[in-house]
């Protein structure tokens, strides 16, 4: 269960980082990249958007 938990919110992180990024700077290499760094880029476009 817990293993299923964890493999979502990589999975959710990650898409979610895509749609950011691509959405920021209309970029699928800069979609890519996020998507890579998926939780990373996500909150640290919370804190400076």
């Amino acid at each position: 269960m817990r293993s299923e938990i964890v493999t979502t919110g990589i999975t959710f992180g990650t898409a979610l980082a895509i749609t950011i990024s691509y959405s920021a700077n209309h970029s699928v290499l800069w979609a890519i990249f996020h998507g890579l760094l998926s939780w990373i880029y996500v909150i640290y476009h919370v804190i400076f958007h």
